[in-house]
């Protein structure tokens, strides 16, 4: 679905990502970590064209990434941005709607499909009786449920989500991710997720990739990626590694 070959960015004179490479497969969930000023956000926003890069290529269904236009990218990839603020009045059910804009759609010539497609997105994302809020009184847990279900309206079948677990309680957390996943699972669809929280991307996450200083410091799966010399050598801190009794998954503790 989406590959990027050795690529490279910067700002300025600054370069950020390192001949970073990965793939992004359909039903694959890729949970990218690594400590404040990695170049995590740097990653998504090369991978959704937003950003150019100063050498490697992107390829987006086998095709230069660079050869579709805004509205096609849109059509094919989603993003729920760690940014979640709304300045303006706007209602929780026409902020969902504008994810539809990618379908030709507008605000005020919404078909009955784009309604039907937003109402289900909101019941989803445990929204159901929001549609007449404001945005901008929202809380900062309510307003990222409300992002996903923004993008799960678009219908991409990618979805970039940087740190989309902020302000959420454990419950919405698990739902957050549990969405991805079915999604993942039954649509065929993909994700690239940013996260601090190392046990989440070891339960849903299919591979892992530990990013220091712009650079690939592991990729692979999660019990794989989870040893204790990767997250000391990228996180600095020592960690306690075992296995969850439930779901037989690596669990990380931190040892102060």
């Amino acid at each position: 679905m989406l590959e990027a070959r050795n690529i490279s960015t910067s700002y300025g004179e600054t370069q950020i990502l390192r001949y970073v490479s990965l793939s992004l497969n359909a039903g694959e969930i890729i949970a990218v970590l690594g400590a404040n000023g990695a170049g995590k956000t740097t990653l998504i926003r090369a991978l959704n064209n937003t950003l150019p890069l100063t050498s490697g290529e992107i390829l987006l269904e086998d095709k230069p990434i660079s050869s579709f236009s805004r509205r096609e990218i849109g059509q094919k990839i989603a993003v729920v941005a760690q940014e979640n603020e709304t300045r303006f009045p706007i209602t929780v059910l026409e902020f969902v709607l504008s994810g539809r804009f990618a379908h030709g759609s507008v605000f005020g010539w919404e078909t009955q499909d784009d309604l039907d497609v937003a109402f289900d997105c909101l019941d989803l994302c445990d929204l159901k009786g929001y549609e007449k809020r404001l945005m901008n009184e929202l809380s900062g847990g309510e307003r990222q449920r409300v992002l996903l279900a923004r993008s799960i309206a678009t219908q991409a079948q990618i979805l970039f989500l940087d740190e989309p677990t902020n302000n959420l309680d454990l419950s919405n957390q698990s739902l957050m991710f549990s969405l991805v996943r079915e999604r993942s699972n039954t649509c065929e669809s993909a994700a690239i997720v940013i996260t601090h929280d190392l046990n989440l991307a070891s339960a849903f996450a299919d591979k892992i990739l530990l990013l220091k200083d712009g650079r690939i410091a592991a990729l692979g799966k999660p019990g794989v990626v989870l040893t204790e010399e990767n997250l000391k050598a990228v996180f600095g801190v020592k960690v306690l590694l075992d296995e969850n009794p439930l779901t037989k998954n690596v669990r990380v503790t931190t040892i102060f």
